[in-house]
């Protein structure tokens, strides 16, 4: 048995570990991550990076329709899925290679071990027949698909966002359970690529938490793509009767049997912390496995952070990386005191139109105890977008009444991933709905779309010309 030490130990290779480790070796620190499985973690094996690719490859489909609906002459042809997964694997390889292993090899301060890691003392890991010392150490180990309890689930082959993405063919017809961020998204994905799609969230709506006015302009435009949402559904049973799967619900009090040629279960993400050890070194974990931080990503055990995925917060990548940061900052300079500040981080979800947000709800702000006002616009307010013809989705900013600081931006919108950071920087600059509107922006561009909203708030925007101050 060999022992060893080193300055910082994380484990996990994920986006949150590598932005961690990065981040300790320029302050001068010798890093040594542990991994048992894929180089990368889920981001850019199994979660963001191969989803988006194939999302955006679907978009392709749906603006061929666009193009011929206005006499562009394009056709949707039949989809060579075999094609189609080559290359989201390459984009896979390409982006592991250079963001990850090429790393491994120019920065001399950060070393790899392949193999399970488990706790066995609160400064100790046991790695094979390694141990492996240090005062300071991270987990960062992410998390998988979560599975409920479902009558009859394991004697089907039903799929999870994992497996979904590993799939050689498109399914004819598929039923998700799961209204959130990766049912959205994978199921307006395989809706475009030809699937026959069914939702069915147990809330009363989906995306449950984020501001009903952009939610609405989503569902409506999924409707309308020919998405089946059945909200208030709670999921009795399944059962495989040959090449299908029935799925016995009840909506609105009413018992019914779905059927489909494949079951896609995402209903959140659970923790990975089982096996570690994290019980011996008294790290405390919720109800549900994520490991309990304070906001400067100390866990309960003097010695041990934790970030990403495996702590339950904004599960996504560019959270988890700035988590990771803030805990090597407070390991290497306990007096820095450094902070998440997860009011100013943007989020978007890759639907069309696309969702995105940042800082507080209406409800949260009043929550808080601002006084607050709200406009929203339709996007069909925005020039632009009647020239891409994508006119669905909705923008809304809150706002502090007395002043008008901007307090949240929440929005579906075309290329909304692209509004938000305009957004989060206003935030950050706190700006008033005032100056928002009245900063000049490229005509026609959707960004107009956020000053046309902060006009709103004082002006009648139906009464602007094109390009009116």
């Amino acid at each position: 048995m060999t022992e060893e030490h080193h300055d910082i130990v994380i484990l996990g290779s994920g986006s949150t570990a590598f932005a961690a480790a990065l981040r300790a070796e320029s302050l001068g620190a010798k890093v040594l991550m542990i991994e048992k499985g894929t180089l990368g973690g889920t981001c850019i094996n199994w979660g963001c990076i191969p989803s988006k690719t194939l999302i955006h490859a679907s978009l392709f489909r749906r603006e061929a329709r666009l193009g011929r609906n206005i006499g562009l002459g394009l056709s949707e042809e039949d989809i060579d899925y075999d094609l189609l997964g080559q290359h989201k694997e390459r984009v896979v390889r390409h982006l592991r290679q250079t963001r990850y292993l090429d790393i491994l090899q120019k920065v001399p301060g950060l070393t790899l071990v392949k193999g399970t890691g488990r706790f066995i003392g609160s400064e100790t890991i046991e790695v094979g027949d390694r141990h492996i010392r240090s005062e300071k150490i991270l987990i960062a180990t992410g998390g998988f698909p979560r599975i409920i309890d479902i009558p009859g689930l394991q004697g089907t082959d039903y799929l999870t966002s994992r497996s979904a993405l590993q799939m050689k063919t498109i399914p004819h017809s598929l039923i998700v359970i799961g209204g959130g961020v990766i049912a959205m998204e994978v199921g307006q994905m395989f809706l475009r690529l030809g699937s026959k799609v069914t939702i069915l969230e147990h809330g009363p709506r989906i995306l449950p938490g984020l501001e009903t006015e952009p939610v609405e302009a989503l569902r409506e435009a999924l409707a309308a793509e020919g998405m089946r949402i059945e909200v208030k559904a709670s999921v009795c049973s399944v059962r495989k009767e040959r090449d299908r799967t029935v799925v016995e619900v009840e909506i609105n009090g009413f018992r019914d049997e779905l059927t489909a040629e494949r079951l896609l279960l995402a209903v959140g993400t659970a923790p990975a912390t089982d096996g570690i050890g994290l019980e011996k070194v008294g790290v405390e974990k919720d109800a549900k496995g994520f490991i309990k931080v304070d906001e400067t990503m100390r866990t309960s055990s003097t010695g041990i952070w934790a970030a990403g995925d495996v702590t339950g917060g904004m599960m996504i990548a560019t959270v988890g990386a700035r988590e990771g940061i803030v805990a090597v900052d407070n390991m290497i300079n306990p007096e820095c005191g450094c902070r998440m500040d997860y009011l100013m981080v943007p989020m978007a979800i890759f639907t069309d139109p696309e969702v995105g947000f940042v800082g507080l709800t209406e409800a949260a702000a009043l929550n808080v105890g601002y006084d607050v006002i709200c406009n929203s616009i339709s996007v069909s307010a925005i020039p632009k977008a009647h020239v891409t013809g994508e006119i669905a989705g909705a923008i809304k900013i809150v706002a502090e009444k007395k002043g008008g600081r901007i307090l949240g931006v929440h929005l579906s919108c075309y290329r909304g991933s692209e509004l938000i950071n305009e957004a989060a920087l206003a935030l950050s600059c706190k700006m008033t709905v005032r100056e928002l509107g009245n900063a000049m922006h490229v005509y026609p561009s959707m960004s107009e779309g956020l000053r046309l909203c902060a006009q709103g708030f004082s002006r009648d925007i139906n009464r602007l010309s094109c390009c009116a101050e």
